[in-house]
């Protein structure tokens, strides 16, 4: 397996572009249940190209994005240059580099089963203030909702390089558990896409388990997409749904 603050690095104008955002109940879930206000900090672990950021900055938040891969960082850097609350940083989620006791909030979208759990963790209580919170979020496609989704799912199978292994769905409730000491609460909320044939093809390869330019399944990977998608299609366009998952409690 690649490195994994490295196996990015050829994907990052693809997963600005094409990775989903996150719905605005993420915030309700942080308001109503985790007291989230405009005074919060939030360290985002794991912050990528500053998708989860992007969202408690619109909510006027302080938001430190710790990314240990310099072209995802300068990614966020860029997309996220009017917001002036944002704070990029070089680190890991087990050497953030924040101050000890600085932030109300630590969240990793998409990003937590890159981590050393228990160092991680460590590094999570050391940050936060008293009583402040973890949340752990996901974007979760949703494998059998429509027929194009379930040949999507059979594509990532069929030419995914590491897909089975490297996938976030193998964290399961054991794993959180173990992380935050105790079961964590949960809440969900529905996500969608829009694609047309470019935008779906920009979302496959934004995947860093998908075979890349010069592979020799990387042309039969898209001969393949195209043809699931003109099965699929509407008017030009498919639906790519998620479950937003939101695993969150106090350490």
């Amino acid at each position: 397996m690649k490195d994994t603050v490295e196996r990015f690095s050829d994907r990052v104008a693809n997963y600005v572009k094409w990775r989903p955002g996150y719905p605005p109940e993420v915030l309700d879930v942080f308001r109503e249940k985790m007291g989230l206000d405009g005074e919060s900090v939030i360290a985002d672990l794991g912050s990528g190209t500053g998708l989860s950021a992007k969202l408690f900055l619109e909510h006027g938040n302080v938001v430190f994005g710790v990314e240990p891969n310099a072209a995802m960082r300068e990614a966020a850097e860029e997309f996220l240059a009017g917001y002036a609350r944002f704070a990029s940083v070089n680190g890991t989620a087990q050497a953030t580099t924040l101050d000890e006791s600085s932030v109300n909030f630590v969240i990793a979208a998409q990003a937590f089963h890159w981590f050393d759990r228990a160092a991680a963790a460590e590094e999570c209580r050391r940050i936060l203030k008293q009583g402040g919170y973890v949340a752990l979020i996901w974007n979760e496609r949703e494998l059998t909702t429509t027929p194009f989704l379930i040949g999507y799912e059979k594509l990532l199978t069929k030419f995914g390089t590491d897909y089975e292994s490297v996938r976030h769905e193998n964290i399961d409730s054991a794993s959180l558990a173990d992380f935050f000491g105790k079961v964590p609460e949960h809440a969900s909320a529905r996500n969608v896409q829009a694609f047309d044939l470019d935008g779906i093809t920009g979302r496959l390869l934004s995947s860093s388990y998908t075979p890349a330019v010069g592979h020799p399944s990387f042309e039969p990977m898209l001969e393949e997409l195209g043809s699931l998608f003109a099965k699929h299609a509407e008017n030009g366009r498919i639906k790519v749904f998620y479950t937003t998952n939101i695993f969150y409690s106090r350490l």
